[in-house]
């Protein structure tokens, strides 16, 4: 066990954040509060990550703010990467989805950039260590530059107004209108479970895809997404075409079965 220090509180955007803290000069997450961030039981998810060869815990002891000792289990950047990666979003109770989806996008990364860069942004960072991670965002958006015309417009301009605010230190402004809004994410939010997707995104997506070309007169944009084991680009639109979706679920929802929906949720 350690000995006794203060956690910090690393901002997540879209999340309360993760209490985190320094051992022996690596960032060290701690596992409970991240697991009732997700409403899920921690006793069995600490068994869970128990038997995974990968898993790296220690006990630490902190401090509260009253001073008194608590102890608790800390992970390393590793393995809250590992078992971030292990928890299927449609398995977590609907609430509870986007805040998962954010962990994962940016736990790891974020947990590191605090306590290495300076990121995220750290009270103590010094001059240097902003430089740095403005140089980073810098280099990121001249990266994302160079696929305009390749992916869809509206994503584009949401992660560079993401490098922008990390470079900054402030939350993203993003317009609700332009989240990126693809056939997985709809029918995930229908309740269509992975089988009833894989059956029937196809159909769904290509009868959105002829109603946006005949809307704008144009192809829609690309994202990725993670599907079947791998990134994969698809479709993207953006919350603004979220009629399209629906008028094409008007048509095709009645005829998925109920097995392809997810437990609890009616056809």
């Amino acid at each position: 066990m350690t000995d006794s220090t203060q956690l910090v509180t690393i901002p997540i955007a879209g999340t309360s954040g993760i209490a985190a803290m320094e051992v022996d000069g690596k960032p060290v997450a701690a596992l409970r509060p991240i697991v009732q961030m997700l409403g899920m039981d921690y006793s069995s998810q600490l068994a869970k990550l128990k038997g995974k060869s990968w898993a790296c815990m220690a006990k630490i002891a902190t401090r509260d703010s009253s001073g008194r000792i608590q102890e608790m289990v800390g992970v390393d950047r590793k393995t809250l990467t590992m078992y971030l990666a292990t928890l299927d979003e449609s398995r977590v109770k609907e609430e509870f989805r986007p805040t998962l989806i954010a962990l994962q996008a940016e736990a790891a990364e974020a947990l590191d950039a605090y306590f290495h860069d300076g990121g995220a942004i750290n009270p103590s960072a010094t001059v240097i260590q902003l430089d740095a991670l403005a140089a980073k965002a810098q280099q990121r958006i001249q990266l994302l530059a160079l696929t305009k015309g390749l992916v869809d417009d509206n994503w584009l301009e949401t992660k560079v107004r993401h490098q922008v605010a990390v470079a900054l230190g402030e939350e993203p402004e993003i317009d609700p209108q332009k989240r990126t809004l693809t056939v997985s994410d709809y029918l995930d939010e229908m309740g269509v479970n992975d089988g009833g997707q894989r059956k029937f995104a196809s159909s769904m997506g290509a009868l959105i895809k002829k109603a946006y070309r005949e809307l704008h007169d144009r192809e829609p944009g690309k994202a990725t997404r993670f599907i079947n084991g791998a990134d994969r680009p698809v479709a993207a639109y953006a919350e603004r075409d979220r009629a399209l979706f629906d008028k094409a679920w008007g048509i095709l929802g009645s005829a998925i079965e109920p097995q392809y929906f997810k437990v609890g949720v009616a056809a």
